[in-house]
């Protein structure tokens, strides 16, 4: 996972580096705001192909439920029918939304990767041989559970800059202080990006963060689910669903108050972009819309196939 990060974060960097130096008003957090919603924009094609594959994996289950009604009781002849309805359709279960979900993936992965490693991805001039000097002298610090986490050093880093066991390190030049200092990693004056909520016992703005990381990934989830139940009842009804509602905002709550304020960040423009977009797209592609449009669609497939067939027999039969 960590080489997944490292690879794809430098493309990334790049473009949260050009977000931040051109419309990202030299704040690192709206940078991270703008690249999520970048990333989201690109995601908006698999979103679309998801929302149409859901539409047709319905309508093949209309099919298969027949299959199932007319064939009860006898499995191999359900597994036969079943078979050829995919031939027929050119339908594979197997590849429904896996190549949407395996781009999202990449995109993900990529925008972690450009926020876990701000010193190697973002900022340019800083050497490998630096970047591991400072780290080594985070980990010395000993005021973070996270000092020897190899993925989080370099967020730390940012955090700690002016601490004393950071300054004046052998091998680390001025022009790579200056370079880390010169950048804008607080959220608004409030608190630094590299900041971890769990680390403030007690009240504090920080901790907003995680509170509506939690909401927003909640609200997201809770209209899925609500969603579903209008266009899968039976799928709506699995426990699965109701894991997958409720689990996914308490992983983001215990994911967010316990790592650096700047992933949650990310965490909640990815949550308030998905959701929006997961709105829009259900509108404009709405599933019984396009279900009714696949239903029509074979309607008319099927009638110029029995067209052809009599114009076939027809003319076989002026032959003779």
């Amino acid at each position: 996972m960590t080489v997944l990060y490292e690879i794809l974060g430098v493309p990334f960097g790049f473009l949260l580096r050009l977000i931040y130096d051109t419309i990202g008003f030299g704040n690192y957090a709206i940078s991270i705001v703008l690249l999520t919603l970048f990333a989201r924009l690109l995601m908006i094609p698999s979103s679309i192909s998801q929302q149409k594959g859901m539409a047709k994996t319905q309508r093949m289950q209309a099919k298969i439920r027949k299959i199932q009604t007319k064939y009860a009781g006898n499995q191999q002849k359900i597994q036969e029918e079943t078979t050829a309805l995919y031939q027929r359709e050119g339908y594979n279960p197997m590849n429904a939304g896996c190549a949407p979900m395996l781009f999202q993936f990449v995109l993900l992965f990529g925008l972690i990767g450009a926020i876990y490693y701000p010193l190697s991805h973002f900022l340019t001039g800083i050497s490998d041989a630096e970047i591991k000097l400072l780290s080594d002298a985070v980990k010395t610090l000993g005021n973070s559970k996270f000092a020897n986490s190899t993925h989080l050093s370099e967020l730390l880093i940012i955090q700690n800059i002016n601490d004393p066991a950071l300054q004046n390190i052998a091998g680390v030049s001025e022009a790579t202080y200056e370079a880390i200092k010169s950048v804008n990693f607080d959220f608004f004056g409030l608190f630094s990006l590299g900041d971890v909520p769990m680390n403030h016992k007690e009240i504090h703005v920080i901790w907003v963060i995680p509170v509506l990381s939690f909401l927003s990934s909640m609200a997201t989830g809770l209209y899925s689910q609500i969603k579903q139940k209008k266009s899968n009842p039976a799928m709506a009804n699995n426990p699965m669903m109701g894991c997958m509602t409720f689990g996914m905002p308490l992983f983001s709550l215990y994911f967010v108050v316990n790592y650096p304020a700047g992933i949650g960040i990310y965490w909640i423009a990815s949550s308030i972009f998905g959701f929006l977009s997961t709105v829009i797209i259900g509108h404009i592609y709405n599933p019984k819309k396009m279900i009714a449009k696949l239903m029509v669609d074979e309607t008319v497939e099927r009638r110029s196939k029995e067209n052809n067939m009599k114009l076939i027999a027809k003319n076989k039969e002026n032959h003779n």
